[in-house]
């Protein structure tokens, strides 16, 4: 099992940043290929973000290209997710979550075993 518990979240004005964290805990963090999603009222889950289990790659749903950055430290089994130029459109709750699927990078939902309860991120105009 690996639990996870993200933070960072609240509420900014358009243009602004945040940075979301996910701290992990119950197994080895390096083991896992994390990703970052993010779900708005009546809408389905929506692929943000996903980094290996090393860092050194990374994949960006279209709505986060050259905005939003993913990193992750693994000695202190933290995740990240760094949003630049905040808009409206952003205004979800961002879940991160583990895989066990044997990917570098993961970037479908349904790969993905362990989900946070997620954080709520409101982008005022």
């Amino acid at each position: 099992q690996v639990q996870l518990v993200e933070s960072g979240g609240g509420l900014v004005q358009a243009g602004n940043s945040l940075r979301l964290s996910c701290a992990a805990s119950g197994r080895v963090f390096s083991d896992f290929p994390m990703g970052w999603f993010r779900q708005a009222p009546g809408k389905e889950r929506e692929f943000v973000a996903a980094i290996s289990r090393a860092g050194t790659r990374t994949a960006y749903g279209d709505s986060a290209k050259g905005r939003f950055t993913i990193s992750r430290d693994n000695p202190k089994n933290t995740v990240y997710l760094q949003m630049n130029s905040l808009k409206p459109d952003d205004t979800a709750v961002y879940y991160c979550a583990a895989s066990t699927a044997p990917f570098n990078v993961v970037v479908a939902t349904a790969d993905y075993a362990y989900w946070g309860q997620g954080t709520q991120v409101t982008v005022s105009s």
